[in-house]
C-alpha cells in the first residue's frame, strides 16, 4: 500500500515478482486499473497549471496517417472518406475513419497492452479481464483525464553537446546515466506524478526520409529508447513519474532482447506497463516543444492528454497539449 502521505515505496523495497523483478500490485488497491495515474491529484493538477507563463500552446500528436508504412507491420495506415450529398454546392459533410488503429501514430499504450506474463496484466489481470473490457483498459484513464507537470528531457540536443555521437537513425540505449546527466544539464527535477518527455529525435527523423526509405527501414525497425535493464526500471520508478512518453517507436530501444535470460527487462513493457501501471507514450511529436525548452531554457510545462473514451480499448491518440 501506498504511505500516508500519498509516496511510494522505493524499488528495492517493492515486493519480488513471480518472474523477475519487483511489482507495484496492489499499490492503489486490489482491483484497481489506473496505475500510477493515480498519482494525479487536485492538488498535482493545481501546481502543474502554475507552470503556464507565457501561454505557448504546443500539440504534441502526429498526424493520424503520418507514419506511412507502419512501423508495426499488424498497424494498418487510417483511410480516410468524406461523406456527403453529390456537389457542387455542398451543404454539409461528414467524415469516416477505416482501418484505424490507434497506436499506429502517436500513442498511449494502456495497462492492458502487454503482459508480464502469458495471460498475466497489471495487477493480477487475466486474459478474460482485458478482452471484456472490465479492467486496465483505454477508458479508465479516459474517464479521468490526465494533466501533469511534465519534464523535456532532449537527448537529441544534450547527447552531442555534451560530446558524445548520436544520431536517432541507431539503435542507442539510452542508460540512467544518460537520462540523468540531461536532466541535470536542463537544471530540472523529477516530482510525484510528472510525466517525463523524452525527445530523441527519431520521429522527425523518420518523417524526413523518402516512402521508400521508409519501407526499407520499416522492415528492419531498429530505433533509440531507453535500455533494457533493471537499472533503467529502477531509476524510472524511483523517479515518481507516472508515465513517460518519446518521440521513438516504443519508449524503450528496439529491437527488444528476446533471450530467455533477459526476462523480463528484454522487453521493459512487461516491468514498465504490467507491473509498474506505467502509462507509456510513443511517437509523439515533441521536437517543437523540445525546440523552444532550448530556447527558452524552460524545461518543464503543463500536460494535458484526453485518451479516447473507448470502451475495452488497448490504446489511444493521446490528444495531447504541452501549454508554457
Amino acid at each position: 500500500m501506498t504511505a500516508p502521505d500519498g509516496s511510494l515505496p522505493r524499488y528495492d523495497e517493492l515486493p519480488a515478482a513471480d518472474h523477475g523483478g519487483r511489482s507495484g500490485w496492489g499499490l492503489f488497491g486490489p482491483d484497481d486499473s489506473v496505475g500510477l495515474l493515480n498519482q494525479q491529484t487536485p492538488a498535482s493538477v493545481l501546481a502543474a497549471a502554475k507552470l503556464v507563463k507565457r501561454g505557448m500552446v504546443f500539440s504534441l500528436n502526429a498526424e493520424l496517417g503520418a507514419i506511412d508504412p507502419p512501423l508495426a507491420p499488424r498497424r494498418g495506415t487510417p483511410r480516410h472518406a468524406l461523406v456527403h450529398a453529390p456537389g457542387p454546392g455542398l451543404t454539409g459533410l461528414d467524415d469516416v475513419y477505416d482501418n484505424f488503429n490507434p497506436q499506429q501514430s502517436s500513442q498511449w499504450d494502456s495497462l492492458a497492452h502487454a503482459a508480464y506474463w502469458p495471460g498475466t496484466f497489471y495487477n493480477g489481470a487475466t486474459d478474460e479481464d482485458v478482452l471484456t473490457g472490465r479492467r486496465n483498459t483505454i477508458e479508465h484513464w479516459a474517464r479521468r483525464g490526465i494533466v501533469a507537470r511534465a519534464v523535456v528531457l532532449d537527448l537529441a540536443r544534450a547527447l552531442p553537446a555534451s560530446g558524445r555521437e548520436y544520431r536517432p537513425e541507431l539503435a542507442t540505449a539510452f542508460s540512467p546515466d544518460d537520462l540523468e546527466a540531461v536532466r541535470a544539464a536542463a537544471g530540472v527535477e523529477f516530482s510525484p506524478g510528472c510525466v517525463v518527455l523524452l525527445h530523441t529525435g527519431f520521429l522527425d527523423w523518420y518523417l524526413s526520409l523518402p516512402h521508400a526509405d521508409r519501407v526499407k527501414w520499416a522492415g528492419k525497425l531498429r530505433a533509440p529508447g531507453v535500455e533494457h535493464t533493471e537499472e533503467m526500471a529502477r531509476y524510472l520508478w524511483d523517479s515518481g513519474m507516472m508515465a513517460i512518453a518519446s518521440d521513438t517507436f516504443a519508449v524503450e530501444v528496439w529491437p527488444p532482447d528476446p533471450r530467455p535470460e533477459a526476462f523480463p527487462f528484454g522487453f521493459l513493457h512487461r516491468v514498465l506497463i504490467a507491473q509498474f501501471g506505467m502509462a507509456l507514450g510513443e511517437l509523439w511529436h515533441l521536437g517543437d516543444l523540445a525546440a523552444d525548452c532550448a530556447e527558452d531554457g524552460a524545461y518543464e510545462c503543463l500536460l494535458t492528454s484526453a485518451p479516447l473514451n473507448g470502451r475495452g480499448g488497448i490504446g489511444s491518440p493521446p490528444n495531447a497539449l504541452a501549454i508554457k
